[in-house]
């Protein structure tokens, strides 16, 4: 079975535009493919980033001004 795509207009800064032209050729992929891989990605590294602040939800929360207070305590500023 096919997979169904969609077509979408995307507009690059021109320079991106170019390596994303060079790279496709370089790897014999469509600039699509290429496209479509990174925003897989992307989407992969924000649903590993939601696992992440699940699992630490319950974790107590401390301000910015104690977190400095904590590393000149500890020495490390």
């Amino acid at each position: 079975m096919a997979t169904e795509t969609k077509r979408a207009t995307i507009y690059f800064d021109p320079d991106l535009h170019k390596a994303l032209r060079l790279k496709s050729v370089e790897t014999s992929r469509s600039v699509s493919d290429l496209v479509n891989e990174a925003v897989k990605e992307a989407l992969a590294e924000d649903a590993e980033d939601l696992i992440a602040f699940d699992e630490r939800a319950d974790e107590p929360l401390i301000s910015y001004d104690e977190m400095v207070k904590r590393l000149k305590k500890d020495g490390r500023i």
